[in-house]
């Protein structure tokens, strides 16, 4: 059985991306690109999380679909970490 998944995007909120980086899009193309699961970028954005709450509804356990649409897409939330150090005199960043 094949399965896919997208576990890195990011919303609108973030920098540099799409203003079309919505729930309504992501899902959109999801299911043009056969995208079973999609992570929901940058949740702890406030009016990121606003939009999350009013538009998703949960699914099966961690997971979440948009309300009222009869998909099968779901959303799992998630955020990133940077990491911002310097070793030797130099300047070391990680993205995870």
């Amino acid at each position: 059985m094949r399965f896919i998944a997208d576990f890195h995007l990011h919303s609108k909120y973030s920098r540099a991306t799409s203003k079309d980086m919505d729930l309504e899009n992501l899902e959109k193309w999801a299911k043009l690109k056969g995208i079973k699961v999609l992570t929901i970028g940058d949740f702890t954005h406030p009016e990121w999380f606003k939009n999350l709450k009013e538009k998703l509804e949960p699914a099966e356990p961690g997971l979440f679909k948009l309300k009222n649409s009869g998909s099968t897409i779901r959303f799992i939330l998630t955020t990133e970490i940077s990491c911002i150090y310097s070793k030797k005199f130099k300047v070391r960043k990680i993205h995870i």
